[in-house]
C-alpha cells in the first residue's frame, strides 16, 4: 500500500532513497501540480524529474519529465507456439535478430521500405534538417542502446513470448533535448525561479506549449509504430528458426510519455515518466532485469496513482556504479542457460541485474495496481 513520504508525493517503493524523495518532493511543490506526484515501486532519481514517477499537471507541460526518450515502452507478442516447439539451439535466431534489427548508439539501416509507415505517422511540428529527416527514416525500427532489448521467453504454461523494448531514438532525444534547452531559457529570460531548472515548463495556450506537445505526440507515434515494426521482424525471424508458429495477441505500450486525462474530476496532462498506464483492464509489460522475470499484466485502475504501474525493475546502482563494482564473470552467471550477447558481456556489466531492484519485490509492491496475468522467464537476450 502506498505511503505519504513527502508533502504531495505518495509512494508504492518499499525501497527508495533521499535523493529520489527530495527529487520528487521539488517537482510536486511547482503551483501547477493539483494533486499529488505518484511514485511507483521502481522509483529512482532522474534529470529534473524522477523516473518511476506519475505527475499531474494543469495548464503547463515539463518536458523533461517526459524525458529525452520520448515515447519509450514495451512491446509484447504471445505466440503459438511452445517450449517443445524451439531448437536446442537459438544461436541462428541471435544471428538473424543482429542483422535484421540493428541496435547501438547511432546504429540505423537503409531499408526504404519504411517510408509507408512514415507517411502514416504525420509529420512534427519542428520543420526537420536533411539529416534529421534521414536519421527518422534509417532509425525506424532499429533498437537503440542502454537497456533496451529484444527477448525470447516462456511464460508459466510454456507459451513462447517476444518482448521488446525501444523509443523514439535519435530523433526523440534531439526534439526533446531543443524544446528543454527552450523551456530553461524562457525560464531565464521570464525571471522564474525554479528550485531546479530541469523542471523548466512550457504554459497551456503559448506558440511554445503547442509546439512541444505536437513535437512529443509525434516523437509517441513514432516510437510506438517503430516498436510494432520490430515486433514484427523479431516474431517473423522466430518462426523462420522454427519452422512454425503464428502471433496470437501484441502489447504495445508507452512508459515515457503525457497525455490529457480526467483525475479528480479535472482535464489533466498525466505525464509517466517510466510509469505504465494501468486502468481497469488495460494490458501493459513489466520487464525484470536481465536473467530475472517479466511480466505481463492488467491493470486495476488505482486511482491514488492515476490509474499507473512501474514500468520495470527500477535501477539501484548508478551505470558506472556497476561498472564499478559488478563483473563480466559474475553476469555471465547469472545469464546461464539462455542465449544472449555473452561475447559482449564486459560491455554490458551495467545491465547486471544486481545493479537493479528485485523486481519480485517491485511486484509486490504493486499488487494494488496490477493484476498479474502471465510471468515470463528469459531464453533469449539481445541488447543494444
Amino acid at each position: 500500500m502506498p505511503k505519504h513520504i513527502a508533502p504531495k508525493v505518495l509512494s508504492w517503493a518499499s525501497e527508495i532513497d533521499d535523493g529520489t524523495i527530495d527529487q520528487a518532493a521539488r517537482a510536486a511543490r511547482l503551483p501547477f501540480v493539483p494533486g499529488h506526484v505518484a511514485l511507483m515501486p521502481d522509483a529512482h532519481v532522474g534529470i529534473g524529474a524522477t523516473v518511476g514517477s506519475v505527475i499531474p499537471t494543469e495548464g503547463a507541460i515539463i518536458p523533461s519529465a517526459v524525458g529525452v526518450d520520448i515515447g519509450c515502452g514495451m512491446v509484447a507478442t504471445e505466440t503459438t507456439l511452445t517450449a517443445a516447439d524451439l531448437p536446442d539451439s537459438l544461436d541462428p535466431l541471435m544471428r538473424l535478430v543482429e542483422r535484421r534489427i540493428p541496435a547501438g548508439v547511432g546504429k540505423g539501416h537503409d531499408d526504404r521500405a519504411v517510408d509507408r509507415a512514415l507517411g502514416e505517422l504525420g509529420r512534427p511540428h519542428t520543420t526537420l534538417t536533411p539529416k534529421q529527416e534521414n536519421t527518422v527514416a534509417c532509425q525506424f525500427g532499429t533498437l537503440g542502446s542502454g537497456n533496451h532489448f529484444v527477448e525470447v521467453c516462456l511464460d508459466e504454461r510454456d507459451r513462447v513470448w517476444t518482448v521488446l523494448h525501444s523509443g523514439s531514438r535519435g530523433i526523440g532525444n534531439q526534439l526533446a533535448t531543443a524544446h528543454i534547452n527552450g523551456a530553461k531559457r524562457l525560464m531565464r529570460r521570464m525571471e522564474i525561479g525554479l528550485e531546479d531548472y530541469d523542471l523548466a515548463y512550457f504554459t497551456q495556450g503559448t506558440p511554445e506549449f503547442t509546439a512541444y506537445i505536437e513535437d512529443m505526440l509525434w516523437a509517441q507515434r513514432y516510437a510506438m509504430a517503430s516498436r510494432a515494426r520490430m515486433d514484427r521482424v523479431l516474431s517473423d525471424a522466430l518462426f523462420r528458426v522454427v519452422g512454425t508458429g503464428t502471433r496470437v495477441r501484441t502489447i504495445n505500450c508507452h512508459h515515457n510519455f503525457t497525455q490529457m486525462e480526467t483525475h479528480q474530476d479535472k482535464e489533466l496532462w498525466i505525464t509517466r515518466k517510466g510509469a505504465i498506464k494501468a486502468d481497469t483492464g488495460d494490458e501493459g509489460v513489466i520487464p525484470g532485469s536481465m536473467g530475472t522475470r517479466s511480466y505481463i499484466v492488467r491493470g486495476r485502475g488505482n486511482p491514488l496513482s492515476y490509474n499507473s504501474c512501474s514500468h520495470g525493475a527500477g535501477r539501484r546502482m548508478s551505470r558506472s556504479r556497476a561498472k564499478r563494482e559488478l563483473s563480466a564473470a559474475s553476469l555471465r552467471e547469472a545469464m546461464r542457460g539462455r542465449t544472449w550477447n555473452s561475447d559482449r558481456a564486459a560491455a554490458l556489466v551495467d545491465e547486471h541485474p544486481e545493479a537493479y531492484k528485485p523486481i519480485d519485490q517491485v511486484m509486490a509492491d504493486q499488487k494494488d495496481l496490477v493484476e498479474v496475468r502471465h510471468t515470463l522467464r528469459q531464453v533469449f537476450n539481445y541488447k543494444g
